[in-house]
């Protein structure tokens, strides 16, 4: 069960009257909560809840051990317990035929044939989101930045909350079990939030993001016959693509979530107005970029121990991250690239944050930010392509193409239509920047608020892909 599948749209309002009908107390708000979880993800393959229940089970008692537990070597040891579970079920599930496969292609390369190797093992929906999300948890416990939860109900919600589960936001324990253990009551401005959220992510995955996916996947199919103007429209138009997917889900998850009187951490905040690649990283998958800087960077030590130690430790941290998206060379490859990006800054003491919001209180970028925004976004575009790219070689290839075929342009009309909704999307993205999200319009006269939202819909109606294309990074 997938947010744009009729399967979500009966389901969400069954779960949301049932839910306040309760009364408004913890315990039957997450027992509900916790079975309409199991459904949810039963629904796409009911085999695997055993799976994500045994995660959930060895996570919960593995805590209450560290809780209970003084001696340092003892929690060490039940610490690594976790890590083994969780990071070993990830790995046999998504990484265990990559590394095998490559091994064998390591061997044939030094002359020791091995015979093939086809290993089969399907993906459990959204394992990269709770395995990191009970793994944190744990960590989090053993720093004794947390307390080690007694309650399993809420423990089981807390790893299963159907709204994030399957793509994110990966939560925190301190973020969200609170919200799980305190009796929640509707709140009417909460819920008309959360439905604007839900409608803007809606409107950008279905009328954006799914109409994008042709004219994407034709360009990187046959990127060897087209001219250089054709490949980077499609690089354009496919970082666009993923945005609105990924930010889409997110902001459904978010708005879904508030709901049910829960608030989930924000996911992105309009990445692409940003001035440089940390200020990016900071506004793009919130929740897993800052799980590898607590869980990853801090630990190698960040930037304190020198210029070479800092560009190791970024570029070790991207080059994980590229390989949690998918067990494949161009996805670490993507991330290795990311993480190069920052060695300018690092060399040249340049990691001072960007805190401000760009233009903050003007209409208008100055033209210094404007050009850092064009660089910023030119880079990540470029490293768009090895994520978009079935492979390295393809990746390499649709780059060679780009830059030695001429730039015809000739057949930039037809893609004009889609570059053309592509910036108004930007733009509106741009006024709302101070905003949590596109769609937070509450403080506009009635008169112009539900004029907007008729707009919406009414593209939603018109060009709204029906056919439940997948998000994208659900595969993850």
């Amino acid at each position: 069960m997938t947010f744009n599948s009729v399967a979500f749209a009966l389901f969400l309002p069954l779960i949301f009257v049932l839910y306040w009908f309760l009364p408004q107390k913890r315990f039957p708000q997450n027992i509900l909560l916790l079975a309409a979880s199991y459904l949810f993800y039963g629904w796409w393959d009911y085999r695997f809840l055993s799976l994500l229940f045994l995660c959930s089970v060895i996570t919960y008692l593995l805590g209450l051990g560290l809780g209970k537990e003084t001696s340092p070597a003892r929690r060490k040891m039940l610490l690594w317990a976790s890590v083994l579970v969780n990071l070993g079920v990830l790995f046999a599930f998504k990484y265990l035929g990559f590394f095998l496969e490559s091994f064998l292609a390591l061997l044939n390369l030094f002359g020791l044939h091995a015979g093939a190797l086809t290993l089969k093992i399907i993906l459990p929906l959204g394992i990269s989101y709770y395995t990191f999300q009970m793994l944190a948890y744990t960590i989090d416990v053993y720093r004794k930045q947390f307390t080690a939860v007694r309650d399993p109900i809420a423990f089981l919600v807390f790893a299963s909350f159907f709204p994030k589960l399957v793509a994110g936001p990966i939560e925190r324990a301190s973020h969200l079990m609170p919200q799980l253990q305190k009796d929640r009551i509707f709140q009417t401005a909460q819920a008309k939030d959360g439905l604007r959220q839900m409608l803007w992510g809606f409107f950008k995955k279905t009328v954006i993001a799914d109409n994008l996916a042709a004219p994407v996947g034709y360009i990187y199919d046959n990127y060897s016959a087209l001219d250089g103007a054709t490949i980077f429209i499609g690089t354009f138009l496919f970082a666009i693509q993923i945005y609105c997917d990924f930010s889409g889900y997110s902001d459904m998850a978010i708005g879904c979530a508030r709901l049910f009187g829960i608030d989930l951490m924000q996911n992105f905040s309009y990445p692409y107005v940003s001035r440089d690649i940390a200020e990016f990283w900071r506004r793009w998958h919130i929740s897993l970029s800052t799980w590898f800087r607590d869980y990853v960077f801090f630990p190698l030590g960040s930037l304190r121990k020198g210029k070479l130690i800092a560009v190791r430790n970024v570029v070790a941290t991207f080059t994980l991250s590229g390989l949690w998206h998918g067990a494949d060379w161009h996805y670490v490859v993507w991330g290795m690239l990311n993480g190069l990006y920052f060695v300018p800054q690092i060399i040249r003491n340049r990691q001072v944050r960007q805190s401000a919001v760009i233009a903050q209180g003007k209409y208008w970028p100055t033209l210094t930010e404007l050009r850092r925004m064009l660089v910023t976004f030119l880079m990540v575009i470029l490293a768009w392509v090895f994520f978009r790219s079935d492979s390295l070689n393809d990746a390499f290839g649709l780059l060679a193409r780009a830059l030695t075929h001429p730039w015809t342009g000739s057949s930039i009309r037809d893609y004009l239509p889609a570059v053309v909704a592509c910036f108004a999307l930007l733009c509106w993205e741009w006024i709302q920047r101070l905003k949590p999200h596109a769609l937070e319009i509450s403080g506009l006269p009635l008169g112009i608020r539900w004029p907007i939202y008729y707009l919406i819909i009414t593209l939603i109606f018109w060009y709204g892909v029906t056919s439940n294309v997948p998000f994208i990074y659900v595969k993850f």
